[in-house]
């Protein structure tokens, strides 16, 4: 798949935008802050709903402004399809597929896919259990769109509950008025166990797709390995009062309703002292390992970068294989220029055959010279490609 075409009305600060496309590469130039990255956020809000700069929909909408408007078309297989979204300050946001309202936005979500490369990837290796969370689900939902639903139902069910359990401390409330709570609970393990599953089945696929990738990205002979440790089998608390997991295995994936309700029946207690769900996918992690010690605060910075770029690339590995529309579309923002050489050439490498590259840069001096691509230059919100 690729895009073909973009419009930005109002989009940030690009107040009216046209910009054509071919398979191949296709380079955004110009300092930071001219609205060259904002190009390809558009894209990647369009296949998740998401954006890797902010969080919501509202800073999307030029300043001053009511509403954005993002319009994309893409190809595959000689068929074109098209993409409309409306956000809006004020109303309900509204989005079409072929020029036909859908009910929801995330309607829209899988149907161009994108795997998005930015300087703080490295953050997943680097940073909080909330980064890693984030890609995996991220990657969950591109690979099973209503997957989004399930998270979004997940998020809704444990604001109540939270409420629930807020007010329960706050009342002094036990025993059998708490009945509303046992229905919470059900809610949750319902959601968060398919989360938790799916996640688990995610990553038997995501290893060695990221083996393969550091291979070929890094020079040394250690091996990347991924567990994920989950709240539901293992709620003890450390020095600052979080709750500490134990590894969950695939052989598990049947038990995991089973394993989540036991341990919501034995925690209870310390939620209701601390009016908050302490166990669930909300509070798991994924350990990622390098060799035999984690990679979080043991590995260098470029072993860190390889490990970021890896994982990245085994995503686009498992969109390809699953999709009936060819390669996802690959976006490098401002990556190069983080880069050491050698990384630099194996990622361009790597991502050169893919049916669409878009690629950011502040200076083409960053990006390898080895790259065929189309230059379009960006300033203060306006494209040409001069």
């Amino acid at each position: 798949m690729f895009v073909k075409h973009l419009t930005l009305s109002h989009f940030r600060n690009h107040k009216n935008s046209e910009i054509p496309f071919e398979p191949g590469i296709t380079l955004f130039l110009g300092p930071n802050g001219m609205g060259k990255t904002n190009c390809v956020e558009a894209i990647e809000y369009l296949s998740t709903l998401s954006s890797h700069k902010v969080a919501g929909y509202l800073p999307l909408i030029m300043q001053n402004e009511e509403q954005s408007i993002i319009r994309l078309k893409a190809c595959f297989a000689e068929r074109e399809v098209r993409l409309d979204v409306e956000l809006n300050r004020e109303k309900p946001n509204l989005a079409r597929l072929n020029q036909s309202p859908v009910k929801r936005l995330r309607d829209l979500v899988g149907i161009v896919q994108t795997v998005v490369f930015t300087p703080d990837d490295v953050d997943i290796i680097k940073r909080d259990p909330s980064n890693r969370r984030n890609f995996i689900d991220q990657l969950l939902i591109q690979l099973t769109p209503r997957m989004a639903g399930v998270i979004a139902d997940y998020e809704r069910v444990l604001k109540q509950r939270n409420t629930l359990l807020k007010t329960a401390r706050a009342t002094g409330t036990r025993g059998s008025s708490l009945s509303t709570l046992d229905a919470w609970d059900e809610s949750l393990i319902k959601y968060g166990s398919e989360i938790i599953a799916g996640r688990l089945a995610l990553i038997e696929r995501l290893i060695p797709e990221t083996i393969k990738n550091y291979e070929a990205l890094a020079t040394d002979r250690k091996l990347p390995r991924i567990a994920m440790k989950s709240s539901i089998v293992g709620a003890s608390f450390n020095e600052e009062d979080e709750v500490d997991g134990e590894f969950l295995t695939i052989d598990k994936l049947q038990e995991i309703p089973n394993l989540f309700r036991a341990k919501l029946t034995e925690v209870r207690n310390k939620e209701l002292e601390r009016g908050l769900t302490i166990v669930g996918p909300h509070r798991d992690d994924l350990v990622l390992y390098l060799g035999e010690l984690l990679a979080k605060g043991y590995a260098s910075n470029g072993e860190c970068w390889s490990y970021a770029l890896a994982l990245k690339l085994a995503c686009a590995d498992l969109l390809r294989q699953d999709s009936r529309t060819g390669d996802p579309v690959i976006i490098l923002d401002d990556v190069f220029a983080e880069l050491d050489a050698m990384r630099r050439t194996r990622l361009a490498e790597m991502v050169a055959h893919n049916e669409q590259v878009l690629i950011t840069a502040a200076a083409i001096e960053d990006v390898p010279d080895t790259l065929n691509y189309k230059i379009y230059k960006v300033k203060d919100g306006a494209i040409s490609n001069e």
